[in-house]
């Protein structure tokens, strides 16, 4: 269904699913992707300003961080990996129905909404072939353990802390600055590690569609 948008409004479901499915997501996985983003948040924040970085009461150390960053990059490396294989490969580019930027929007959505557990798929991309369906099983298995294995790790180590009372120095979470940062957050670290590849889809795609070219 998806593939019959136009390309703007393709990219807004593959856009919303790069997000994490923090907009409109999944039930529970747009929450702890959320949960995520606040958190690498509250660590950024501290740095920046020199707070002490705390989420709840607990101490953000070096140790959350590193399974922040584990869930952050696993993602993005499976999908735009993935996505640069298949249209790298004759395997690949055998199952495209379109050509062109329509083309790759397709690997890049079929990649995205896989790795995310998502479902969807742009139907102009035939992925019943044995390079899509065994990589299809790879990005699953990445999406489902390699991402959710750091976030369990990262509820073990937030439950092992103590809870301490706020401070002076302890940077507020609840603060309309706070919402502009961790919209700041998500837009800068999730979103513009897509954008190169959503420019040479979708937005490529628009443009030219303007011009009078389709696909």
């Amino acid at each position: 269904m998806h593939d019959s948008f136009t390309p703007i409004g393709g990219m807004v479901p593959l856009v919303n699913i790069q997000l994490g499915e923090l907009v409109f997501g999944g039930v529970g996985a747009g929450l702890y992707a959320m949960l995520v983003e606040v958190i690498l948040a509250v660590f950024i924040a501290g740095l920046m300003v020199g707070r002490t970085p705390e989420y709840l009461g607990k101490r953000i150390e070096s140790r959350e961080i590193r399974m922040v960053m584990i869930y952050v990059l696993v993602y993005a490396f499976v999908v735009l990996s993935f996505s640069a294989l298949a249209v790298a490969t004759p395997a690949g580019l055998a199952g495209l129905n379109n050509a062109g930027p329509h083309g790759f929007s397709e690997i890049l959505y079929a990649f995205s909404s896989t790795v995310a557990n998502n479902g969807s798929a742009f139907a102009g991309l035939t992925g019943g072939t044995y390079f899509y369906n065994t990589l299809f099983a790879i990005a699953m298995l990445f999406g489902r353990f390699a991402m959710k294995i750091p976030v369990l790790a990262l509820a073990g180590f937030l439950s092992e802390r103590k809870t301490s009372p706020e401070t002076v120095g302890t940077f507020p979470v609840t603060s309309p600055l706070f919402v502009a940062l961790l919209l700041g957050v998500i837009l800068i670290v999730t979103a513009l590690t897509f954008f190169p590849a959503l420019a040479l889809g979708p937005v490529v795609e628009h443009l030219l569609m303007q011009a009078g070219h389709l696909f």
